[in-house]
């Protein structure tokens, strides 16, 4: 949850912000800002408020203003306002000081040729109208008639030619102010330049409104409103609106609106998952507790108990092998291992494994390989497309592996020596031996690089540290790779119980593991290491030269008999250590052994395979029919055949790899008949309850059906 709640933090820091900035300016932009109304413009525009700007003002009025003596007077007429002129029409009354006609009534007979509200000499740069003087004039004057009208229109354009030349006065006088870098005369020329536009736009103004035929008043008021900043915001006639909002903004709300949903909406998907995902531990953990107390009865085996097998059985889904090659793995997942409770009291630290899942069928790529002594390699895997191996499995477990052996795929099961606390490799060790196909396969062909079809691993030769309080691993040769599996996930997960390994092979060059051996016994206490090496001839660097002996047990390992034993190697090596177990009074309910390879294969006497072999079919005492109904091929049995090897026979195809009932691969399903088998190991509750076999054990006595 901290994480997820690091992440939303970061989200909002990254997008939300910067996105609401964005937001505010393009509001901002779309705003028009007012402009500020200076203390001059504002002190012209009320008169009645500021009478000492006024008398100032009239004491020195400036040249050619708009308002001078003339005014409104009687007989002044209109005429010039603001400009010199002769003329037979002059509009009297509001000409300037230099009107020189007096008007008849309101337009009247003055020669004025005003310069409508300024001064008439152009270029003279006189015509500085105060906009306090002008609109109060306006406004006291009524309608005009059409020949005044073209009189007032004609004064306007004069008005704006003056501008223009006290423009380009002001212009020059500021090109040469700057160039000298007179600074007061720039301030002047720049007066100029703002007094030209000034009566550019009265000019420009007046002669608008007079031709679309304004009254005076409305003139004079239009150009109040504009100076004092009274006129409403100019607003588009065209164009959808939407709650008053141009289309523009409309936009940005509902893209703003948008954006806040979608961030809703992810927060609760993000909560909805996150409560998707806590619920599904939750779950996995009860399931997890209910697996280990059902399995606790199975802990301790009774002191009678004649099995070799794992006393904790893990619950296994079995999966057949399926045909062809797999780009990576199939998404079926098994239920987390039933493992039993510790004895003793031993403190459980098998919560350090990874949790128990399985794949159907996986392809791994080769990542390294290690040379361990002259005739074995270590053989890294890793997931095909990165990450974590697509499986995990418990320490001593197996992996199956499907090599193209001469054009034709063969399946051959490996015991994983690396430690399922690392999730991201799995390696297998293995002897290469000259009958062994797979292994010269594994051995001569395969390099960095190349990938391998593998079925999940399985296996009940497992010890976890909660089995018991100690254990003893008994290795002999290539049998050294179960052991190395547990001894590595112990020593990882910091397990304190007495680990003793005790290892039996013909000399050093042979001895696989030594050096990492060496160096786990010198960081941990309670790993003890014993070697008995065949072709030494006197001991050496604490290794006991000779075979194995049950003296030698009796030695190394205090109160043997009441420790847990698990023995892998060579057929006659187990063999022969079971015997000096017996001979210690070690009950066989305490020894676990892993029985691998060629000498544990199913065997029939070989009086009777050859007489079988000669003997045509049915005509031995052995009438039973296999009847494979998938393939639609049957057979009779041969004596002492299994429904695998009647099925090879005929070639009909069953998956198979260990032939011992160790594996599980070779299960398959009986529709009709009864078999017997030597050995259920493969086999759990739910394969038995869905009447599922072991090819490689099941034998019959009368007509069977299978599912292949």
């Amino acid at each position: 949850m901290d994480s997820l709640r690091c992440f939303e933090s970061s989200f909002l820091s990254r997008w939300i912000c910067p996105a609401l900035l964005l937001a505010t300016l393009l509001l901002h932009l779309s705003v028009s800002t007012a402009p500020a109304v200076s203390q001059a413009e504002h002190e012209s525009h009320h008169p009645d408020q500021f009478p000492q700007k006024q008398a100032a003002d009239a004491a020195n009025p400036p040249s050619g203003t708009v308002g001078g003596a003339a005014g409104m007077g009687a007989g002044a007429g209109m005429g010039g306002m603001g400009g010199k002129g002769a003329g037979s029409a002059g509009m009297g009354g509001m000409g300037g000081a230099d009107s020189q006609i007096a008007g008849k009534g309101m337009m009247g007979a003055g020669a004025a040729k005003g310069g409508m509200m300024g001064d008439g000499k152009r270029g003279k740069g006189k015509g500085t109208q105060q906009a306090g003087q002008l609109y109060p004039r306006l406004m006291s004057l009524p309608a005009i008639d059409a020949g005044q009208r073209e009189q007032m229109l004609g004064l306007a354009r004069e008005r704006m030619l003056d501008g223009t030349a006290l423009l380009s006065e002001g212009l020059d006088e500021l090109s040469d102010a700057a160039a000298k870098d007179d600074l007061s005369r720039m301030h002047e020329a720049a007066v100029k330049l703002r007094q030209g536009v000034m009566v550019f736009e009265t000019g420009l103004a007046a002669e608008q409104a007079i031709a679309q035929g304004k009254a005076p008043r409305n003139l004079a008021l239009q150009w109040f409103k504009r100076e004092m900043n009274l006129l409403p915001p100019a607003i588009a006639k065209s164009g959808f609106r939407w709650f008053g909002m141009s289309a523009f903004h409309t936009f940005i709300m509902a893209l703003m609106l948008l954006f806040s949903a979608s961030m809703i909406w992810m927060y609760f998907f993000k909560m909805r998952r996150a409560a998707q995902l806590m619920e599904a531990l939750a779950t996995a953990a009860a399931s997890n507790g209910a697996s280990a107390s059902a399995a606790a009865p199975a802990a301790v085996p009774p002191p009678d108990a004649s099995t070799a097998s794992a006393s904790a059985q893990p619950a296994k889904q079995k999966e057949k092998a399926a045909a062809g090659a797999a780009d990576c793995c199939d998404e079926s997942a098994g239920a987390p291992a039933a493992i039993a409770d510790g004895a003793g009291g031993q403190h459980d630290i098998s919560t350090g494994l990874l949790p128990l899942t399985k794949k159907k069928l996986c392809r791994l790529r080769v990542a390294r390989i290690y040379q361990e002594t002259p005739d074995v390699k270590t053989f890294r895997m890793v997931s095909c497309h990165g990450g974590g191996i697509p499986f995990s499995y418990l320490p001593g477990q197996f992996l199956t592996l499907t090599l193209p052996v001469a054009g034709k795929p063969i399946r051959r099961s490996y015991t994983i020596s690396s430690s399922p606390t690392q999730g991201y490799y799995c390696e297998i060790t293995v002897k290469r031996e000259e009958q062994g196909a797979g292994s010269r396969y594994l051995h001569d062909q395969v390099k960095a690089g190349d990938t391998i079809e593998a079925q999940a691993p399985s296996g009940k030769f497992f010890f976890t540290g909660k089995e018991s309080d100690s254990i003893v691993l008994i290795a002999g040769g290539v049998g050294i790779t179960p052991m190395m599996s547990v001894t590595r996930a112990l020593t990882d997960m910091g397990w304190d119980g007495d680990i003793y390994f005790i290892v039996a092979c013909s000399d050093p060059q042979h001895f696989i593991f030594e050096a990492e051996l060496k160096r786990l016994r010198e960081r941990h206490p309670n790993l003890h290491v014993f070697v008995a090496m065949s072709r030494i001839q006197e001991d050496q660097n604490g290794y006991k030269s000779g075979r194995l002996s049950k003296e030698l047990l009796s030695q190394w390992v205090a109160n043997l008999s009441s420790r847990r034993i698990h023995i892998c190697g060579p057929p006659k090596m187990m063999d022969g250590v079971r015997e000096m177990l017996a001979e210690l009074r070690v009950p066989p309910g305490n020894i676990h052994t892993e029985n691998f390879g060629a000498a544990q294969k199913p065997h029939v006497k070989a009086a009777e395979r050859s007489a079988a072999a000669s003997t045509p079919l049915g005509a031995t005492a052995v009438a039973a029919t296999a009847t494979f109904q998938a393939s639609g091929k049957s057979t009779q049995f041969q004596p002492g055949e299994t429904v695998l090897e009647a099925a090879e026979r005929v070639d009909v195809d069953i998956a198979s790899s260990c032939r011992v009932g160790m594996c599980g691969v070779c299960t398959v399903k009986l529709l009709a008949g009864k078999v017997e088998m030597e050995t259920e190991d493969g086999l759990d509750e739910d394969d038995r309850a869905a009447g599922m076999v072991l090819a490689c054990q099941a034998k019959a006595n009368e007509d069977v059906t299978v599912d292949a």
